[in-house]
């Protein structure tokens, strides 16, 4: 059973071939290109990468079952449009879904990318078998996806498992144009927002940050490099973590009760640096969920790691043939 997989992102789109035996999915080939040029021109490159990569393996489109494509939101899955997305300027109303039929012959399902990782994660990763599962991305932004009874549910329009909206506190970092939400506090951007207001505030006090030494660099620091700080045992680094881990906690309280899911799998981010955001991260999630639902909720890092992106692209496709 032989799906095909885009990945269309901000700076760089990836075309992926995988097949399924024995419910195990195996990624046979794959090629990356710069997202360049109009929708258009991406949308030729893909169909040509893919056209590449069946060439090598000595296929047609006519071996491939169904082809996904994950893709940043706002879109409308139903009519397989990509809608104006932040980091995709120019892609307004895109049918990408016709114009890849049109171009491939391949049958052609779309999901943000979000969602494209839960199914991902829920097939063939750290939510495999569970029929309650919600996956947060903790990467540069928080989008979340959500398996409910089995299925991806995806909301009116598609818009279910936006939680990084969700707000955590009146004050704190600002993401999305939402102070103290979800995403200020536990993302790449928020981590770097949290950093640099502490750094400001020692700066004033006249207190020294080994990994940020000058104040002119305050506004330069990433959410790498406190994680670099934290890893080589800096104190202020690890501080750090440890607020987005309390508010971590109580973001998932939230979907704990809201949801009562199996599992929440949290990637990117929470599971490069988890021992610095897990202790705080579950103190709080325990503290504000409710009891019953908390203890039947395991929470666990992504198990597919830097292969979620090809996964969840072929994921789109397999899923969407199931239902078929």
């Amino acid at each position: 059973m032989l799906y095909a997989g885009y990945d269309i992102g901000g700076t760089k789109c990836a075309v992926s071939l995988g097949r399924v035996e024995n419910g195990a999915l195996e990624v046979l080939a794959k090629s990356k290109f710069p997202t360049e040029g109009s929708p258009d021109k991406v949308i030729d490159g893909l169909a040509a990468a893919l056209f590449a990569l069946l060439s090598e393996q000595r296929l047609s489109p006519r071996d491939v079952r169904a082809a996904g494509v994950s893709c940043g939101g706002p879109l409308d899955s139903r009519r397989g449009l990509v809608l104006s997305p932040p980091n995709l300027p120019g892609w307004d109303e895109i049918p990408v879904v016709r114009l890849l039929e049109e171009k491939t012959g391949i049958p052609t399902r779309l999901q943000n990318d979000a969602n494209a990782c839960a199914v991902a994660e829920w097939k063939f990763g750290a939510g495999r078998g569970t029929r309650d599962m919600a996956f947060l991305t903790f990467g540069t932004g928080m989008g979340g996806g959500l398996i409910i009874d089995c299925r991806l549910y995806s909301g009116t329009n598609d818009l279910a498992g936006e939680v990084g909206h969700v707000r955590l506190a009146e004050d704190g970092p600002e993401a999305y144009g939402k102070k103290g939400s979800f995403e200020g506090f536990c993302s790449g951007t928020g981590i770097a927002l949290i950093a640099k207001r502490i750094l400001y505030e020692k700066f004033s006090l006249g207190q020294p940050v080994t990994f940020c030494p000058d104040i002119a660099d305050v506004d330069r620091i990433t959410a790498k490099d406190v994680a670099e700080a934290a890893w080589a045992g800096d104190k202020t680094a690890i501080k750090i973590f440890e607020i987005s881990g309390e508010y971590h906690g109580k973001g998932l309280a939230v979907l704990i009760d809201v949801l009562n899911p199996e599992m929440i799998v949290i990637g990117s981010i929470y599971a490069r640096c988890r021992q610095f955001i897990e202790p705080a991260c579950m103190m709080d999630s325990r503290r504000e969920a409710l009891e019953a639902a908390g203890a039947v909720c395991q929470i666990v890092p992504a198990g597919l790691g830097d292969q979620v992106g090809d996964y969840a692209s072929l994921s789109v496709a397999i899923v969407g043939n199931e239902k078929d």
